[in-house]
This record gives C-alpha cells, structure tokens and sequence, in this order.
C-alpha cells in the first residue's frame, strides 16, 4: 500500500462573482479530481486551527504531524536545509537576499535586478569565513536569495532583520529583541558580518563586470526570518514508512529534509518551483515504485492567489487536474491512498494568505465514501471527514492504508 499526498500551495479561494459565486477550484473542469472525491472522504482542513493565517512553513510542519507551536522557531532553519546546507540543532539560520545599494548605502533594489547567474561564485568567498567565534556558512540559491547559517556558541534567534522590505531606504541595524547576552552577541555578529560582506561583495570581479555592463551589482545582504534549529521529529521513525519529497521550492524541500524525508533529485526537475508538472508527476509516479509515501508540492496556484489572477488560477488548476489521471484507479492499478488539499487559502481577492479552512479529500480503496461528488470548498464541507486539523491528517490517511493492508481492497 503507498500513500499519495499532493498539496496544491495556497488552493483556497473565496467566491468569485464573475463564476456565479464559484470559487476557481469550483469553477475549474476537474473531472479527475472530482472523481478522487466521489470515491473517497472529504472534508474542510483548519491546516493550523481555526482562523489561525497559516505561513507556507508553518502550514506544512502541521500537515506532517509536527505542531507549529511547539517546533517553529522562523524560516530561516527550513529555507537553509532546502538548499543543502548541514543545519544542526542550535544553529541560527536567515532567509538572505542578495541586494543592490548605492555609494550612500540606500537600497536600490532588493534582489539586486533579479540577479540570475554569479551568486553561487559570490556565496563561495564567503567559504571559511569567521566573525569573532562564530562560524559563517552562506550557500546561494535560485536568483537572488541564499540562505546564511550562524554556528557557534552563545547564539539566538531573537535579534531583528536588516531588511526594511522597500527600496530606497538604508538597512536596519540588527539589534537584539530581549536583554540576553547571547542575542546582543548574534546582532553584533551580524552587523559586523554585514558589513564585511558588503565590502568583499563591492570588489568582486563578478559585480564590477555587472556594473560595466549596466547591471546592479549584487553587493549587500539583506537577512531576515532568523530561527534557531530546531529537532524536529523524525516523519520516517513516527509513521515507519519510507518518505520521499518531490518540490522545486527550497522551503519544502528544507521542512522534508529535516524531518528525515528522502529529497527526491531529478532532472525532470530541473524548473525549481516552475517545473513542467507532467514531468514532476512523472517523478512522483516512478517514485511510488521505491517509497511508501511521496509528498507532492505544486506552487503554482498560490502565485496566481498572490497575483489576483483569477482565470489564471482556474487554468491552473485545470492544468493540474490533467496530470492526477495517471493516479486513478483504472490507470494506477496497485493500492494506493491519495490525499490531496492545500497548505493555506490565498483567495485572489486578498492577493495574501488567508484563515479560511481548505478542502481536503483522502481516496482509499477501501474507504467509508460519502456524497461528495466534486473537489471543492462548499463540497467538501458536506463530507465525511467534516472540519479537520492539519495535525490530524496523516492519522487518519495512515488508517486508510492499515485498512487496505490488513484487509485488502
């Protein structure tokens, strides 16, 4: 028996008056999907409790069984793990962006022209680097975000950021946000850090050649979502099932990887968080041939929630809807247990997150099915599963599987 587990970021959406009061997941053609709920148990997931804004990070840790309350101490720790990097309990990890200022030190751009192609070259003069006693270690990603790890003694997690998140403004000074020695220690770390770095960067070959070519040079960090590195538990220990994750974006893959999920290297998966999503269900399928449970993150309907793009959304998840054929029962002829849901809402009209509950449904083939017939919000509410918690769900998918393994189909 394998498990399936597809989380479509930011599905959720409230109604749209140009779709009869239809939310896009309503109002898309998704005969696929809708099959998956006419077979199986639906229902509304509070993914961290009810009227609780769920982040993309908190809201995954409470879809794996790992209550956000009790283990989430920032980003940064899960966005660090994405892009490789060793993160150790005690380490205090930050999102980093590579950014552009000027001779004043005025922030010009925040992602330094979306910069594309230099910044793992600029990651590696950083190699080795110490400020005071503490270890430095900065590893590029895609663009212009990185992720930078303080290690070392004495550290915390509660200094401010430097980012002020609009251009044309200087960088805030870290400063430690309690009275703890050790977080007057970190924000001194980082402030000489920074500055440092905005020197090493400013006389990099890459970014002088930038500069003759009238590109902005990627010569400050901007570093935000301190946390310190949590132990999280381990999914594969919890729910003794071998795991493995595909996504493209580093926070999901971080949050899988450290919670001791296989991370799932293709080059099929070669577009990040754009990645074609035949070929990312091309990889879960093969990848159900060697795992119990595969984890699919799909990011896009959550950047057309954020962009307020209506039909963009409905076509999306239309899109989606196409590649989840090969899961049915009549194509994927072995026992399996599909779960499928959102991390969050982002209705279009708020262009943001949102508290509202997202549908859920689990397909076993042994299932106690309801009425349901068709995937999405007002459906799901009229099923069996009824309103649920994110922290709930692998229990109750994990029932479906013990089910058909104990009594077959």
């Amino acid at each position: 028996m394998k498990l399936l587990f597809i989380v479509l970021d930011g599905l959720g959406d409230r109604p749209i008056p140009e779709y009869g009061g239809m939310t896009p997941l309503e109002y898309a053609d998704t005969p696929n999907m809708d099959k998956f709920a006419s077979l199986g148990m639906n229902g509304l997931l509070h993914v961290i409790a009810p009227g609780v804004t769920p982040g993309s990070d908190t809201a995954h840790l409470a879809l794996f069984g790992a209550d956000p309350f009790e283990f989430y101490t920032g980003r940064g720790p899960f966005e660090a793990a994405g892009l490789g990097l060793d993160v150790k309990e005690g380490d205090v990890a930050f999102r980093t962006n590579f950014a552009t200022i000027d001779e004043n030190c005025i922030i010009k751009d925040r992602r330094a022209g979306r910069i594309k192609n230099g910044t793992r070259e600029l990651a590696e003069l950083f190699d080795g680097m110490k400020v005071d006693d503490i270890q430095i270690l900065l590893k590029a990603g895609t663009e212009h975000r990185a992720a930078l790890i303080l290690r070392g003694p004495g550290l915390s997690d509660q200094v401010s950021e430097n980012d002020p998140h609009v251009e044309g403004n200087k960088p805030y000074e870290f400063k430690p946000l309690d009275e703890s020695e050790s977080a007057k220690k970190t924000a001194s770390v980082l402030n000489k850090f920074a500055k440092r770095a905005s020197s090493i960067l400013s006389e990099a070959t890459i970014n002088k050649d930038r500069e003759k070519n009238g590109l902005l040079p990627a010569n400050y960090f901007l570093i935000r979502g301190a946390g310190k590195v949590p132990k999280l538990p381990n999914f594969e220990e919890e729910y003794c099932l071998e795991t493995a994750c595909v996504a493209g974006g580093g926070l999901y893959k971080g949050i899988a990887r450290m919670l001791g999920m296989h991370i799932i290297e293709d080059e099929r998966l070669t577009g990040g968080i754009t990645t074609d999503l035949a070929a990312k269900f091309d990889v879960a399928l093969d990848s159900l041939q060697n795992y119990d449970f595969i984890f699919v993150h799909v990011k896009g309907t959550d950047n057309f929630g954020h962009d307020g793009d209506v039909q963009g959304k409905t076509e999306f998840i239309k899109k989606v809807d196409k590649e989840l054929a090969r899961f049915l029962p009549d194509n994927y002829k072995e026992d399996l247990v599909v779960m499928i849901t959102g991390d969050h809402s982002s209705p279009c009209s708020f262009k943001d997150h949102s508290a509202d509950p997202v549908p859920i449904l689990i397909c076993s083939p042994d299932c106690r099915r309801d009425e349901v017939e068709k995937f999405g919000e007002s459906y799901a509410v009229k099923g069996n599963l009824g309103h649920v918690l994110g922290k709930h769900i692998m229990g109750i998918a994990l029932n479906e599987m013990r089910l058909v393994q104990k009594f077959g189909a």
